[in-house]
C-alpha cells in the first residue's frame, strides 16, 4: 500500500510561482511511476505531469509545457511540481498519483492507470 500527501498550495497573483510537494510512504517503494493531476470547478481531472521512477523520463501537458517541472527525490521519497508564470487558469485542486510499473523508465499519462491517490491541495491564482 501506498500512501500519498500533498503540501504547498496556496493563493498566488498571475505571474508568481508555487512548488507542491508529494511525501511518499508505505511499502514497497520501488519503481512507482507517478504524476500530477488536476480538477477546476466544474470541470474533469485532467492530466498535469508524470515522472518515471528513474526521474529521467518526464512528460507535460501543453498546457504547463515550459511553466511546469516535475521532479521527484527518491532518498526522501517525495515528488514535486514547480510552478512558474501561473495564471488564473491554472486554479484547481491539484492531485499527487502514484503507481507501480514493471520498470523503471515507465511514465503513465492517464487517470485510469493510477492506482494511489492523494486528497489534494488547493491552488489559486488571482489576476
Amino acid at each position: 500500500q501506498v500512501q500519498l500527501e500533498e503540501s504547498g498550495g496556496g493563493l498566488v497573483q498571475a505571474g508568481d510561482s508555487l512548488r507542491l510537494s508529494c511525501a511518499v510512504s508505505g511499502s514497497p517503494l520501488s519503481t512507482i511511476a507517478m504524476g500530477w493531476f488536476r480538477q477546476a470547478p466544474g470541470k474533469e481531472r485532467e492530466f498535469v505531469a508524470t515522472i518515471s521512477w528513474s526521474g529521467t523520463v518526464t512528460t507535460y501537458a501543453d498546457s504547463v509545457k515550459g511553466r511546469f517541472t516535475i521532479s521527484r527525490g527518491n532518498a526522501e521519497n517525495t515528488m514535486y511540481l514547480q510552478m512558474n508564470s501561473l495564471r488564473p487558469d491554472d486554479t484547481a485542486v491539484y492531485y499527487c498519483s502514484a503507481s507501480r510499473v514493471p520498470h523503471s523508465g515507465m511514465i503513465l499519462t492517464q487517470l485510469h492507470d493510477y492506482s494511489y491517490w492523494g486528497q489534494g491541495t488547493q491552488v489559486t491564482v488571482s489576476s
